[in-house]
């Protein structure tokens, strides 16, 4: 099979992965109103003991969620209001959205939060609350604590980013920083039934570490937070205001956030539920192998780890299915999720500075190039696999968005690899070694064509990895058999 008509079965593997945690087909499954009566998740609700049905939400997938969730409830919705990423609102008819930065917080997003909490803050236990959470919130959602800043946190949040920190890591630092994560925000909505409906886009699931947790009990401390600036050296880089205020609380001189017992989450009636995870998009990336005639293999949905590590792994299992049929006959489908990490030179931070016309204006400038660790992977692969043939890897971000696009150029979902990648890079005088050492990878797989744009994608449930093997001298044939690694019951 060329690499074309390849690619094409790759795509359509991911598209179906893409589609089975679309945001409106998740909220469709799980909730449904007969009359007075809402079912979320299997539990029911008798909307007449409610005097208000308010909604609220934050994250990439937070609008979408909203547009469902709007038809579900009808006129039983009283009004409400989330925060999404700048590109992907949505007009509503009684939910208000706003758009504001990611990665790295801005102003917009520090208006809307506190245009959130003031409609938040006045909630009795005569309300009905749906709180609608998804990859991005922990940046969209932004409100720091008194004695910091907006800038205090953009600074942190730079620098968390470009030390290679994973998401609990990172999460636990922020939770620790803002007024409405880690569990702040259920304290703050109070006796309302709060309902929680998340897509979760970190590894395990972690209800605290989704969006840094804002309806949930969170499982870390202030000593945590600053073992992680510890871990990565970054005491002394981030603002004199952040370390004083995690020391403080270290000594126990400023609040904790709420833990289990708290009574926000003891006697007011709370449901929290991962409405899409990772673990869904591999399953049904798996059944359309299947149907496109590879025996899928699902390998983990918790990949972690530096891309470039995790890539030579992966294409390492490739090599043993090609050449040894182990630990799955050709022709093959190699699938992993999970979120890896990309750490930058020492020194480096995404300071939120604009990169002069970004698509939306908000393009973080690179320190070193552009891409993300999907495609950082992807060039890492192609590397492992110089000069072999019958492999083709494909790693993508679930949001459509994979790290820094260079300005006025779409951002890439992540890119295409396989044995010809490095040849037909140097065929055009490009540097496949010295792209993968300045973490340049976007301009290297633009020009070879091999980007994977998708636009954004609405959803968010970390990366897809896929890694299709072919048999020897025969394109695959249509498979009947139950596909191997694959478990229905899962999920």
């Amino acid at each position: 099979m060329s690499r074309q008509p390849l690619r094409r079965v790759a795509h359509r593997i991911a598209d179906a992965a893409l589609r089975s945690v679309d945001p409106g087909r998740a909220i469709r499954a799980r909730v449904r109103r007969r009359g007075r009566w809402l079912t979320v998740c299997g539990r029911r609700y008798d909307l007449n003991r409610f005097d208000r049905v308010l909604l609220f939400g934050a994250g990439k997938a937070a609008a979408a969620m909203a547009q469902e969730m709007e038809r579900a409830l009808g006129p039983r919705l009283t009004n409400g209001l989330v925060i999404t990423k700048r590109g992907r609102g949505l007009s509503l008819k009684r939910i208000a959205v706003r758009e504001a930065g990611h990665p790295i917080p801005d102003d917009d997003g520090l208006q809307a939060t506190q245009e959130l909490l003031k409609l938040a803050g006045g909630c009795t236990k005569r309300d009905l609350v749906f709180f609608l959470l998804s990859g991005g919130a922990s940046a969209l959602l932004t409100a720091p604590v008194d004695g910091l800043t907006l800038q205090d946190h953009r600074q942190t949040t730079g620098l968390l980013l470009a030390c290679g920190a994973a998401i609990h890591e990172m999460n636990a630092v922020r939770k620790h920083l803002s007024a409405v994560a880690g569990g702040r925000l259920s304290r703050l909505i109070g006796p309302a039934t709060l309902i929680t409906l998340a897509l979760s886009d970190v590894v395990g699931d972690a209800i605290d570490a989704i969006g840094s947790g804002p309806t949930a009990p969170d499982s870390t401390t202030y000593d945590d937070a600053l073992a992680v600036l510890a871990r990565y050296r970054l005491e002394d880089d981030v603002p004199l205001a952040v370390r004083q205020h995690l020391r403080k609380g270290a000594g126990h001189r400023i609040e904790e956030t709420p833990k289990p017992d708290d009574p926000s989450f003891t006697q007011s009636p709370r449901q929290y539920e991962c409405i899409a995870t990772n673990w869904l998009a591999l399953r049904h990336a798996a059944r359309q192998a299947t149907a496109k005639g590879f025996r899928p293999l699902i390998l983990t949905d918790g990949l972690t780890g530096e891309a470039r590590e995790a890539a030579r792994f992966v294409v390492a299992v490739g090599r043993s299915i090609r050449d040894h049929h182990q630990p799955v006959r050709p022709p093959a489908c190699l699938l992993l999720g999970g979120e890896t990490t990309v750490t930058l030179p020492a020194g480096s931070s995404l300071s939120g500075r604009q990169a002069a016309g970004g698509p939306h204006g908000d393009h973080v400038t690179a320190p070193s190039g552009y891409g993300g660790r999907n495609q950082e992977f992807a060039l890492a692969a192609a590397h492992a696999m110089e000069g072999i043939d019958r492999l083709l890897l494909l790693s993508l971000a679930t949001d459509g968005d994979d790290g820094i696009a260079p300005p006025n150029r779409p951002a890439a979902a992540g890119a295409f690899a396989d044995g010809t990648t490095v040849s037909r890079g140097r065929a055009l005088g490009l540097d496949p070694a010295a792209a993968l050492d300045r973490h340049d990878a976007y301009g290297f797989f633009e020009r070879l064509g091999d980007l994977s744009v998708t636009g954004p994608t609405r959803t968010n449930v970390m990366d897809l990895h896929l890694l299709l093997v072919e048999s020897r001298g025969q394109s695959p044939r249509r498979r009947r058999s139950a596909p191997a690694g694959l478990n229905p019951e899962r999920g």
